[in-house]
């Protein structure tokens, strides 16, 4: 039992605490076999963004090899090259990793700007990885990142409250 506001609560159930953040890692890598009609295509990645959102609000939920599965998850449903997201998501992992260690303390703002770069990152390198250089797809690339960018406050927010109920389960 636990205190939470005065009051005792029962422990959060030890699946729950596992459980939740590798679901709504796995369903945001599923969003992408959703059939959306699009005249431009610019889904952002969001397994990633909610892999880098369970990272950077409870590092604790997320192992630093938790990238290689759910890249490899992301690979097979996204039908990009396989392990090109175990390589890109575990690299931006790592180097989010390395600055979360350097920085004393972290707000959103800060949190933002990491996830930001790493999505920016991933996405820019999967296009070199599975797109020849003489394709012209770099304004739909940068699509791409600002709504990946832009829609990451929300990404976070989701997870905030899918943490929440975590802890509440």
């Amino acid at each position: 039992m636990r205190q939470t506001g005065g009051a005792f609560a029962p422990d959060p159930s030890p699946v729950a605490v596992w459980a939740i953040p590798a679901a709504s890692i796995v369903i945001g890598s599923l969003i992408t076999i959703v059939p959306l009609i699009a005249t431009f295509p610019v889904l952002p990645p969001l397994g990633l963004m909610v892999l880098l959102a369970w990272r950077l609000l409870r590092p604790d939920t997320v192992r630093i090899w938790s990238p290689l599965p759910f890249g490899f998850f992301d690979d097979l449903v996204s039908g990009q090259p396989l392990g090109s997201a175990i390589l890109l998501w575990t690299l931006a992992f790592l180097v989010i990793d390395l600055l979360d260690q350097r920085l004393m303390s972290r707000d959103f703002w800060q949190d933002w700007v990491l996830a930001s770069g790493a999505i920016a990152f991933c996405l820019i390198a999967g296009r070199l990885i599975t797109t020849p250089l003489e394709a012209h797809v770099d304004t739909l690339l940068l699509f791409q990142v600002i709504a990946a960018v832009l829609l990451y406050p929300f990404v976070a927010r989701l997870v905030a409250w899918l943490d929440a109920k975590r802890g509440r389960a």
